[in-house]
C-alpha cells in the first residue's frame, strides 16, 4: 500500500467516524430522511476534495459541520417546510374523511434511530439527542428560519457555544444570541403540551406493558381494547395523506371502514424518531403472506396512546429500516431473523 493510499484510507475513516452524528444535524435542519444523507454525502466528497485546503485551525468535526451546515442552507433557499398533516389542515370528521394525498416533498419524514443517534455513553446526552428528533420538535423546528435554525440545533442540541457558532456560521456572538433568543420564542408559542415529554428513555416497564397491548389488539383488530389504549384526544395521521384525525371514536370508526384491510396485519418493532413504532404488514390476498403496508410511529403519555402515525409510502421506507418487503408468514420470523 503506497503512502497516498494509507493516507486515503485514513481520511475515509476519520471521515466515517462523524456519519452518523452528521446525519441527525443534517435531518434536524431539513426534516427529510433522503435529503439528510445526500446532504452528509455532499459533505463528506466536499470535505475529501477540499481537505489539502483545511489547515487544522479548527477541529475536524467542527470543519465538517460547517461544511455540513452550508450544504443544508443551500438546500434551504427555497424556503421549503416540511409539515404534519395537523399543521396544514383542520382535523377531518370522519363523516367527512377522504384520502387526498400531497407531494412527497410536503412532508416530514420519519428516521430510523441508527442512522442519526450516534452512540453515547452519557444517559442524558442520549436522552435530549432522541427527544430533539421527535415529530412534535422536528415539526416545531421546520418553523424556524434556516440560520435560526442553525444556531438553535448547534446550541441547544449539540452544545455548542456561542462563540463557536459565531465562528462556524461567519456572523457575531450577538447575532448568535439574538438569533437563539427568536428561536427560543418561536418553539415556546408552538408547544404541544403531552405530545410525546412522557415517553421514557429507555420505556418504563408501565409504558412496555402499553405496547404489549397495542400490539395485542392491532393484531387482534380488537376496537374495544384499542380504544382503552387510545387518549381521548389522540391524533391519527397517514402522509401522504393529509386528512388526520383526532379523538378515538373517529379513529376507529376509520379503521374499521376505510382502514378495514388493515384487519389481520402483523406489526414489527421499530425504533424510529426517537419512539417506539412498528412496520405494519398487512395481509397480502395474491401473494399470500404479508405485504409492507405503513411505519408507525407512536407517541405516549400519562400511560395513553396520543398518537399514532402511519408513514404509508413503503417502497422508501421498509429500505430504510432494512425491512423485508414481503413476509411469508407470522411476524415472528422477521424478528427472528434481524
Amino acid at each position: 500500500m503506497t503512502d497516498s493510499t494509507a493516507t486515503t484510507t485514513d481520511l475515509d475513516i476519520r471521515l466515517e467516524k462523524h456519519r452518523t452524528e452528521l446525519t441527525g444535524y443534517c435531518y434536524r435542519m431539513l426534516g427529510s430522511s433522503f435529503e439528510a444523507e445526500d446532504a452528509v454525502q455532499d459533505t463528506m466528497v466536499r470535505a475529501w476534495r477540499s481537505y489539502d485546503k483545511f489547515e487544522g485551525r479548527s477541529s475536524l468535526r467542527s470543519w465538517l459541520y460547517r461544511i455540513a451546515t452550508n450544504v443544508c442552507l443551500d438546500m434551504l433557499t427555497a424556503g421549503n417546510k416540511r409539515a404534519r398533516p395537523m399543521d396544514l389542515t383542520e382535523s377531518t370528521p370522519l363523516a367527512q374523511a377522504a384520502l387526498s394525498p400531497r407531494p412527497d416533498h410536503t412532508w416530514l419524514e420519519p428516521m430510523p434511530d441508527n442512522r442519526i443517534l450516534p452512540t453515547v455513553e452519557d444517559p442524558a446526552d442520549a436522552a435530549v439527542a432522541k427527544e430533539t428528533v421527535r415529530l412534535a420538535f422536528m415539526a416545531a423546528l421546520q418553523q424556524l428560519p434556516p440560520k435560526q435554525r442553525a444556531v438553535l440545533i448547534l446550541r441547544e442540541v449539540l452544545a455548542w457555544k456561542a462563540s463557536e457558532v459565531a465562528e462556524l456560521l461567519d456572523t457575531s456572538v450577538a447575532s448568535v444570541n439574538s438569533a437563539l433568543q427568536r428561536a427560543r420564542a418561536t418553539l415556546a408559542e408552538r408547544e404541544e403540551h403531552g405530545a410525546d415529554a412522557a415517553v421514557s428513555d429507555p420505556l418504563d416497564e408501565e409504558q412496555q406493558k402499553l405496547l404489549e397491548r397495542y400490539v395485542k389488539a392491532f393484531e387482534g383488530y380488537d376496537m374495544t381494547a384499542l380504544t382503552a389504549l387510545l387518549h381521548e384526544d389522540a391524533i391519527m395521521t397517514m402522509p401522504p395523506f393529509d386528512l388526520w384525525l383526532t379523538g378515538h371514536d373517529d379513529i376507529t370508526g376509520f379503521m374499521t371502514t376505510l382502514g378495514s384491510a388493515c384487519e389481520g396485519s402483523r406489526l414489527v418493532p421499530v425504533q424510529v424518531n426517537g419512539l417506539p413504532g412498528f412496520a405494519q404488514y398487512k395481509p397480502d390476498p395474491e401473494k399470500g403472506g404479508y405485504s409492507p403496508w405503513a411505519v408507525q410511529v407512536l407517541e405516549i403519555s400519562d400511560g395513553r396512546l396520543t398518537g399514532f402515525h402511519f408513514f404509508l409510502d413503503t417502497q422508501r421506507w421498509f429500505p430504510l429500516f432494512d425491512l423485508p418487503l414481503h413476509l411469508e408468514g407470522e411476524a415472528d420470523e422477521v424478528k427472528e431473523g434481524r
